[in-house]
């Protein structure tokens, strides 16, 4: 269902991810744990592309993810952010 590989993730000269792999099969449950700056959040901003990568490659329901985050949305992967990155006046029905 998801599969990344050796992804690399740089924040100008900072090399953020060095060579994620993750497969993640229908129906798995997976969580990714790490303690501060260890490139959680690069992750999923960079599987929702919300930060770009630079190398590797990422695929989603056995399809290239494309780079482009309202293209990725699109296909069905997006994340909701926790309370403090949510609009105040933002509501969920």
């Amino acid at each position: 269902m998801l599969k990344v590989r050796d992804l690399h993730v740089y924040y100008g000269g900072i090399h953020a991810l060095r060579g994620v792999n993750i497969n993640v099969k229908e129906g798995e449950i997976v969580t990714i744990i790490g303690s501060n700056g260890a490139g959680k959040s690069t992750l999923l901003n960079a599987l929702s592309g919300v930060v770009p990568y630079k190398e590797g490659s990422i695929e989603y329901q056995g399809e290239g993810l494309p780079k482009q985050a309202d293209r990725i949305v699109k296909k069905g992967l997006s994340q909701v952010p926790e309370g403090r990155e949510i609009f105040a006046n933002l509501t969920v029905r």
